[in-house]
């Protein structure tokens, strides 16, 4: 995949959005959740996949309405589908709304493989190589055979970081480090590289331990991460349910507009192409309009 396409070429230099809010509006006023980050001027909106809705046409309900925007699946669970199915629905996705989509695609984590999904979680690496060999080899016989796409993946560690800059366009890493990014961009070459940043937006430091602890969770109990973590300096006195407050501190910028600002200069710095903004509400499930706002002027600063 040599080519950039041009979903990618659109998001360099530019900031971002990444949310799961997305799923707590109904399906069929979701666009105007997209609508509201486009006109903020944000590159792009990074969606989900775990327990909630299916990613592709998540997808679609957001690109729908929108004329500007890149829908980014951040990520698709190699295990929601297969490889024929996810080529065939990104080529259809981008055909039909000017090259607009990435599909992000990752190996996901063994609770939502195998006690979700019912599979085995087993070589990771492996599975990854051997799902985007099926994926290259797949036919389509439709109007958009052929249509170039985005794939990015998720990648944390190396042998995942030198999967996406070998057979795909580029990588997702999602909660890491200025210092990841580091790492990351020498790994990759000269691939494609988002990165996702967690936000609390003001707030005292006990309500931003408060969101942040309630963000990890989740998080901590994941053994991928968990790895990760590891290799940037953290151990096993940091990964208590919902992080210690150095991994709250060290994963999710908090202050005001400025410091947001700041942190996305030093992705930039070390290398990152994107960075996508995962802003923590009051609550998980609640919209941070204002926040989203007020942080449009991160984007406008370039």
């Amino acid at each position: 995949m040599d080519e950039q396409p041009d979903s990618l070429a659109r998001l360099r230099g530019t900031v971002g959005l990444w949310t799961m809010t997305h799923e707590w509006v109904a399906p069929a006023r979701v666009g105007e959740l997209a609508l509201e980050v486009e006109s903020l001027g944000y590159g792009a909106l990074w969606i989900n996949e775990s327990w909630g809705r299916e990613a592709l046409t998540s997808a679609s309900l957001l690109l729908a309405p929108t004329t500007s925007l890149v829908v980014g699946a951040g990520i698709a669970n190699i295990w929601a589908r297969d490889a024929v199915a996810s080529v065939n629905a990104a080529r259809t996705l981008n055909a039909a709304y000017d090259d607009r989509f990435v599909l992000g695609l990752g190996v996901s984590h063994r609770p939502l493989v195998e006690r979700l999904r019912g599979h085995v979680y087993d070589t990771p690496v492996r599975a990854m190589r051997e799902y985007l060999d099926a994926m290259d080899a797949a036919p389509m016989l439709a109007h958009e055979t052929g249509h170039r796409y985005a794939r990015v993946l998720a990648a944390l560690g190396p042998r995942m970081l030198e999967l996406g800059a070998t057979r795909a366009d580029g990588v997702l890493p999602y909660l890491v480090t200025v210092e990841h990014t580091v790492l990351a961009r020498r790994t990759i070459g000269d691939r494609f590289l988002a990165v996702e940043q967690s936000v609390v937006l003001g707030q005292d430091r006990d309500e931003f331990l408060r969101r942040a602890h309630e963000h990890l969770e989740h998080y901590t109990g994941l053994e991928n991460y968990r790895n990760s973590w590891r290799r940037l300096g953290f151990d096993d006195a940091d990964f208590v349910r919902g992080g210690s407050d150095r991994l709250c501190d060290a994963l999710v910028v908090h202050g005001d507009e400025s410091a947001v600002a700041s942190r996305v200069a030093e992705h930039r710095a070390a290398g990152a192409d994107h960075v996508c903004l995962q802003v923590l509400g009051e609550a998980t499930t609640s919209r941070p309009h204002d926040e989203w706002r007020r942080l449009a002027d991160v984007v406008h600063r370039g």
